[in-house]
């Protein structure tokens, strides 16, 4: 079985620059520009354009909004060196949101990217 990431963005350009600039992946072209794919990593990451507004799921009231927002399923990037991957990452336009957090396992950077959405940076010891 295969693992297909979706985000929902307002912006495809401007989601397509952010992760590839933060997280050092490329642009693929499964599917043209009108769902960009972003490869590199060990599942490809699909953008899809969805409006802010417009219904998360026709059995939800919820809509899109992309200000800061939580959801219980986000992306962690595994890297090798935590600092440089924070300093890349917030150069492309993600906040850090904690302090780089040590503990047994390893190292956690909480950022989010510039559609609200959870991210994190995993460094394992």
């Amino acid at each position: 079985m295969d693992i297909l990431v979706n985000i929902d963005v307002d912006d495809l350009e401007r989601a397509e620059r952010f992760y590839i600039a933060a997280f050092g992946l490329r642009a693929g072209r499964r599917f043209g520009d009108t769902m960009p794919d972003l490869l590199g990593g060990s599942a490809p990451i699909y953008l899809l354009r969805k409006p802010a507004g417009t219904p998360a799921t026709h059995a939800a009231m919820q809509r899109r909004d992309y200000a800061r927002h939580w959801t219980p399923v986000h992306l962690d990037f595994v890297v090798d060196n935590i600092e440089a991957a924070v300093a890349n990452a917030l150069a492309a336009g993600a906040r850090l949101e904690a302090p780089v957090a040590d503990s047994a396992w390893g190292r956690l950077a909480l950022l989010a990217d510039p559609f609200g959405h959870g991210v994190c940076l995993v460094q394992f010891s």
